[in-house]
């Protein structure tokens, strides 16, 4: 069995859900988060010292001394998922296949969804007196190009990698449900959008790619 400590409204949290439930892993959530304020007690700061979600506990990977396996940053929850539980269909086997998606599961952590945090922030979370405009602007100004390049790398492919689904697509696919869900001007973005509805119709992602942003 798997536990999944984390808020479902977080990417990260998504992120992880809708792998554990593409891989039809037995699973438990449990519904933290920072504004719950129980990020900070003794027992869960032994799972995760960052004080941060998501964190899993692998009970089917315990170690030798009989505890579960604990791992905390979603990126990395997904990639040992995958490794251990999806070989040849979410971890591709091919090394420069599972390169490729390996690449764009850090661009979407470094590059984009930093580039869009501001714009969020503001337009989701912030009441409308209290937003920072020029951060917004800004936000979208350096998000915006990356939308056209995700854009431009699905053209004529159903998936990221190509006629495969990876773990590449989970992660991407929380981000973009963020950018394209935060209420700015937006471009149109044929393939992304194309691409974005495909993964919303996939039955892992009920419940998940459909919650609005908050």
């Amino acid at each position: 069995m798997l536990r999944i400590w984390g808020r479902l409204s977080s990417i990260n949290v998504q992120k992880v859900v809708w792998c554990a439930r593409e891989l039809h892993l037995d699973h438990e959530r449990v519904d933290i988060g920072v504004s719950q304020g129980d990020l900070d007690t003794e027992a869960y700061v032994r799972l995760n010292p960052n004080r941060q979600i998501p964190v899993i506990e692998d009970f089917r990977g315990t170690d030798v001394g009989g505890e579960p396996f604990v791992l905390w940053e979603s990126n990395a929850i997904v990639r040992y998922l995958c490794a251990q539980y999806g070989e040849g269909t979410l971890w591709p086997e091919d090394v420069k296949a599972r390169a490729s998606a390996d690449r764009w599961m850090d661009w979407q952590t470094t590059t984009f969804s930093p580039a869009m945090v501001n714009a969020f922030l503001n337009m989701v979370r912030v009441a409308p007196g209290k937003r920072d405009d020029a951060a917004v602007a800004a936000s979208c100004a350096r998000t915006e190009p990356l939308a056209a390049l995700l854009d431009k790398a699905l053209t004529g492919r159903e998936f990221i990698g190509g006629d495969r689904f990876t773990m590449a697509d989970i992660s991407l696919a929380c981000a973009a449900h963020r950018w394209m869900g935060t209420p700015v001007a937006h471009e149109r973005r044929p393939e992304l959008e194309r691409w974005l509805a495909a993964m919303r119709a996939r039955p892992a992602a009920e419940g998940i790619l459909q919650l609005p942003l908050r």
